[in-house]
């Protein structure tokens, strides 16, 4: 079922009949009076759309779906959009099978929405770039913690930067992270920050991927095969597990490639000599210890370990002293004001006041307990 937004049918009904909201709001009460308890405001306003001769559906030949009169439930979608700001694509296993899952935001003149592409659909990631123009067909739209999204399928078509369309985009900013403790943390955060120290580092891991699509490959008979592009010479992508803890919880967290290069200040030539030597990493593992890092991301339920796990879209190995001061200052006022116990504000405050962000305490570390093995074993599975 199209769920349809209260103001936008009041707003279509206006659009199509010339009628004031006032009048609108009236007729509206007036049916709910003449049906006491037996509809919606929202009911009463289809009721009313009808009465009227007003589709609310309908669109002109010819008329652009906006993005912000999308709605939830909607199928067969067209829209038409720039590409603001594309995310990895990621493997899943569910119920023994595996899937792929890639997603991006479109802007138009109206507004942002995320567009996710599942399995075959999320391989076309590779052949697109932010600032391109995008033509989707036969998308449907589902809401995602009162958000909307429009989903694409094997059905659905994709066209890049369609001859004689141009799009005005509205002015668009990325969403500002949420700051929040560890133990604050829910599956359901999409764009979250933290500051906290590293605890535990694991191995880097190195995998195979094709050159010309990025995606993962595996080892056959006959050497390296893309499912697309068939036998290949493997280029190699990486990701970093490591535990952070703020002092309230501590949670396992996954850096990919960029987000790597991110936190050790390199870049891909210089990771890569590690794959091969890794004992040149283990210096460098012990060196990340105690640093204090700053982390955004999204939150992940990995239901193989019923765990909550950060997956990180950015890294700041160098979080400003005055800037933290000021947010945690924030933070211990809001403590105080509710009489609850900061500890933690006052840990990292004095850390920022001497000018460093670095914190070791061996004993702490070594009890520790983390099984890398799990670790591994999860990273396998993504």
């Amino acid at each position: 079922m199209i769920n349809i937004p209260l103001p936008q049918i009041k707003e279509r009904i206006s659009q199509k009949t010339g009628m004031p909201i006032d009048e609108i709001n009236q007729k509206i009460k007036s049916k709910l009076r003449q049906l006491p308890g037996l509809i919606s405001e929202e009911g009463a306003a289809h009721i009313v759309a009808n009465e009227l001769g007003v589709k609310l559906f309908e669109m002109s030949a010819g008329e652009k779906l906006q993005i912000k009169n999308i709605l939830a439930g909607m199928r067969n979608v067209d829209v038409v959009g720039k590409v603001l700001q594309k995310y990895e694509i990621r493997e899943f296993t569910k119920d023994n099978s595996t899937g792929k899952v890639a997603n991006f935001l479109l802007g138009d003149e109206t507004g942002v929405i995320r567009i996710v592409l599942w399995h075959k659909q999320a391989e076309l990631m590779n052949q697109f770039n932010e600032g391109d123009v995008l033509k989707i067909r036969g998308g449907y739209v589902r809401e995602n913690n009162g958000r909307k999204e429009v989903h694409l399928n094997d059905m659905s078509k994709l066209l890049i930067n369609p001859a004689g369309v141009t799009v005005d985009v509205k002015p668009y900013a990325p969403p500002v992270s949420t700051r929040k403790q560890i133990s604050e943390i829910k599956e359901d955060d999409a764009n979250v920050e933290i500051l906290a120290t590293i605890v535990q580092v694991f191995d880097l891991n190195f995998f195979e991927v094709c050159p010309q699509c990025a995606k993962r490959i595996r080892l056959k008979d006959e050497g390296f095969v893309c499912q697309t592009h068939g036998k290949v010479t493997p280029n190699y992508n990486y990701v970093l597990n490591l535990y952070l803890d703020d002092g309230s919880d501590n949670i396992r967290t996954v850096l990919w490639r960029e987000q790597v290069e991110q936190l050790l200040g390199m870049d891909r030539n210089q990771v890569m000599t590690f794959k091969e030597d890794p004992s040149k990493f283990e210096p460098i593992k012990t060196e990340l210890l105690g640093n204090i890092v700053k982390v955004s991301g999204r939150a992940n339920k990995n239901q193989n370990f019923d765990r909550i796990e950060l997956v990180a879209n950015k890294v700041d190995k160098s979080p400003d002293p005055d800037d933290e001061i000021r947010k945690l200052k924030e933070e211990a006022d809001k403590a105080v004001a509710k009489e609850e116990p900061a500890p933690r504000v006052e840990a990292v405050r004095e850390a920022a006041k001497q000018e460093t962000f670095k914190k070791t305490d061996e004993q702490d570390f070594e009890n520790f307990d983390i099984d890398e093995e799990l670790v591994d074993t999860d990273e396998a599975q993504e």
